[in-house]
């Protein structure tokens, strides 16, 4: 009994540190918000796929074999938006981390609040374009900032790499029954963020009928209890933190 109260102390002790932005209920909170701005920019502006582009792709591809090339280059600008996103991500961190004030992570959220908050201001007459491009920014700089949960790589504005690690966890508990503990609770933590996405999704469409362009501040709630945690702990718990480097980065 005592050998196994001290090995339970020594893991303790010896357990990965995680920061507030690494932590699994952040990416729950992220992914729930991100399957309502993906429906939102699909319902609402324009039948564009503002979290991952290969839907945009598979949609360009389409349109350049149909001969339709205007509306091919049309799903160009989501594209190239998100690929601008991922770059001002990657320049940006540098910057907020020499201030010493608050994360880039924190940062990002916020910057998200305030560019939905003013999107539910832009009637539906607007050119869908303007709310693409917005979104598109958001979620590529999400996916390139947010890139493991507690250790384990994960997206929060798409589903594709969840489904293949389920797959793999399932094929694991077949081949090592030894690590199906560990491939269980793997495939749980991957499902959820899938579970997560569906519901957003599944309640933006259904609120879209009602509230119209004003339906994208829903997913604002989530990301504002995200943005509570994060900033308290900022500011508070890790604020002699800065330094350190959240995984995968």
């Amino acid at each position: 009994m005592e050998k196994i109260i001290n090995i339970e102390k020594h893991n303790e002790l010896h357990r990965e540190f995680y920061l507030t932005c690494e932590k699994y209920y952040i990416f729950e909170l992220l992914t729930l918000s991100a399957g309502m701005m993906g429906l939102y920019t699909y319902n609402l502006r324009g039948g564009v796929f503002s979290n991952a582009q290969t839907g945009n792709i598979v949609k360009m591809s389409v349109a350049f074999g149909e001969g339709n090339f205007s509306g091919g280059f049309y799903y160009f600008i989501p594209f190239t938006a998100y690929i601008l996103g991922t770059i001002l991500s990657e320049i940006l961190p540098v910057k907020v981390r020499h201030s010493h004030f608050i994360r880039w992570d924190t940062m990002l959220v916020g910057i998200e609040i305030v560019v939905l908050f003013a999107i539910g201001f832009m009637p539906l007459s607007w050119p869908d374009q303007i709310a693409q491009v917005l979104i598109n920014f958001l979620c590529s700089m999400q996916f390139n900032t947010f890139r493991q949960a507690e250790g384990v790589p994960m997206a929060t504005t798409f589903v594709t790499n969840h489904v293949r690690q389920i797959g793999i966890s399932i094929a694991r508990v077949i081949k090592h029954h030894e690590q199906e503990h560990e491939a269980r609770q793997k495939a749980l933590k991957h499902g959820k963020l899938i579970l997560a996405f569906f519901i957003g999704g599944v309640f933006m469409t259904f609120i879209s009928d009602y509230c119209l362009e004003k339906s994208i501040w829903f997913a604002i709630i989530p990301l504002s209890v995200c943005f509570i945690f994060l900033l308290r702990s900022d500011l508070i718990y890790e604020k002699a933190m800065f330094d350190i480097k959240p995984h995968g980065h």
